[in-house]
Formats: C-alpha cells, structure tokens, sequence
C-alpha cells in the first residue's frame, strides 16, 4: 500500500464526495490529503506544490476543466507524468474508459463502490507503480 504519507489530491465539485474519500483515506492512514473542487483548481495546486503529490482521484464531471483534461495536462507534463492517477466517476460508458484508458489514467472506477473496493483499486494502483521501480 501506499506510504500513509503520500500527499493525495481529491478531485471532485461535490465536496460531500471529497469528504467521503478524505473520511476513507485518512481511515486507512493517509495523513496528507488536499481537496481541488475542479479540474482548473487542481491543476494550479499540482503546479504550485511544493511537495508533489504522489496520488491524485479525481471524478470526470466537473465545471471548467474536467478529470479527463486534467488527467491529459497531468501526463503531458513531464514533472507530474509518472504521478499514479484513479479516474473515480460516475460515467460507464465504454467509449469514456477507454478514452481515459488512452488518456493514461492507472485505474478506472464507476461509482458508487465499497470502501473495500476502493482499497484494492488502490493497492492495484500502487502495485503498479512499485513493480515498475523494481
């Protein structure tokens, strides 16, 4: 799993979702967990940090720039590119995952799901990343 230090970025406009996985996060041991109510906000959080996040959640449907064009500026960047990323949205239509898919994205999850689903969606995640280092 991933280092309960992580500095973890939570993308949504409905900010009783992002309490919702801020509550998860920090019951599982994250201590470093921000909040960005769109995908404008969140990319100048990511740019202006001064510690980089080492996750970033974010949902799909968001006022001014959406997950799917924050997920593109995060993997055109080539400081945030390698930053794990978790599509967590309501949007299931098979031409979405897979544009998010192409986009980059590290997992694709369809809401609502468990707290246990979410925790294996993230141990997937950081499996990923942490293979690749070896």
């Amino acid at each position: 799993m991933f280092d309960p230090k992580t500095r973890v970025l939570i993308v949504d406009n409905m900010m009783c979702m992002r309490n919702l996985l801020e509550e998860i996060l920090e019951g599982i041991g994250f201590t470093d967990v921000t909040e960005a109510g769109d995908g404008f906000q969140a990319w100048e959080a990511i740019k202006s940090a001064p510690i980089p996040f080492g996750l970033i959640i974010s949902d799909w449907n968001m006022p001014n720039c959406t997950g799917i064009d924050l997920l593109k500026c995060v993997r055109s960047d080539k400081r945030f590119k390698k930053t794990p990323f978790v599509m967590f949205t309501a949007e299931s239509e098979q031409h979405q995952v897979a544009n998010a898919l192409k986009a980059g994205v590290d997992q694709y999850v369809v809401k609502p799901c468990t707290r246990d689903q979410f925790v294996l969606m993230l141990e997937l995640v950081h499996n990923k990343y942490s293979g690749a280092r070896e």
